[in-house]
């Protein structure tokens, strides 16, 4: 084992003061670029122009800077899928979703229950591409999240099981009255719903926050794949394989607004999709399972269960 010798405090910065002497000449002849960007002096520690970690003095590391942070209000190159007013652009059921306070709401209740039905953005399919939105949940029991690279459901299709569709509708009801007194209400039909049924990838986002920012799959079978904290990878025929973590859990979903407004961040290029929630990774999945992979589709948003969902500055930027 090498043994290191600590030397007097005198020694060391002789050696110090000489390698800096050394270094000085190359530093000034490699000068900066007048167009680079130098991190100010005064920015605060883990912004750019923090402290090297021990080991880079000496070696060129003030000419490194973190990146920018990112603006969550900047749609320069990006395209508005909602003008704040209307559902012009959407197609849905509408006699549950509408309009509201500038934003996109819908509304399960007892007494008028949705199941889970869709909005869906009449944009056209979308491959590669960034969305950014807010969205805030109202009540415990409400389930919603962004459909992409979806499809619509064979209405055909035998519905139920583990990632069915319709996984919302046609529970039975522990009682015909609610706590209001009124009687309990029927959610729509199959029938009723079966041109905006999607079936396809999830942004997930619960009123519970249990599983807010995690990878579902609507009506393919494959159900939750990556779970909030988790990078995962799928391949055909194979159990998906946890790549990494990405944080704790519960620890991640205390970056999540309950009964609040939420920065939503979607990134889905080629096999690799990341979900983003008020700026901290949620989820990452690595798709290479041939057999399931959606390259391109439809986006929409759903709701489930029993609460209020609103959507406004909804945002999109193909690749």
């Amino acid at each position: 084992m090498l043994i290191k010798k600590r030397l007097p405090v005198n020694v060391t910065k002789a050696f110090t003061l000489a390698a800096a002497a050394a270094i000085l000449p190359i530093t000034v002849f490699l000068a900066v670029p007048s167009h680079a960007q130098q991190p100010a002096a005064s920015a605060p520690a883990g912004a750019a122009g923090q402290q090297p970690p021990a080991g880079r003095a000496g070696r060129g590391f003030a000419g490194f800077r973190q990146p920018d942070p990112i603006d969550f209000d900047d749609h320069t190159g990006w395209t508005l899928m909602f003008d704040g007013s209307t559902l012009n652009g959407w197609d849905g059921d509408k006699s549950y979703w509408h309009v509201e306070n500038g934003a996109i709401t819908v509304q399960s209740t007892c007494e008028k229950p949705t199941g889970t039905i869709y909005l869906i953005w009449q944009g056209g399919e979308a491959a590669d591409f960034e969305m950014k939105l807010e969205m805030k949940g109202t009540g415990a029991a409400v389930n919603s999240g962004i459909q992409y690279r979806g499809a619509i459901l064979d209405p055909n299709r035998a519905r139920g099981g583990f990632g069915g569709g319709g996984r919302g509708r046609g529970r039975g009801a522990e009682s015909t009255t609610c706590p209001s007194g009124q009687p309990r209400g029927t959610p729509p039909s199959h029938e009723s719903q079966a041109k905006w049924d999607m079936v396809g990838p999830q942004f997930d986002f619960d009123g519970r926050n249990m599983y807010t920012g995690q990878f579902y799959e609507q009506a393919t079978g494959r159900g939750i794949i990556a779970w909030r904290g988790q990078m995962v990878q799928t391949q055909q025929g194979k159990n998906p394989r946890l790549v990494a973590n990405l944080g704790d859990r519960d620890e991640l979903g205390g970056y999540v607004k309950i009964d609040n407004w939420n920065q939503l961040h979607l990134i889905a290029r080629g096999h690799q999709m990341a979900h983003i929630v008020n700026g901290h990774v949620m989820s990452i999945l690595i798709d290479d399972d041939a057999s399931k992979f959606r390259k391109s589709g439809l986006i929409g948003f759903e709701i489930e269960g029993t609460g209020r969902i609103d959507i406004r500055n909804i945002w999109i930027r193909k690749l």
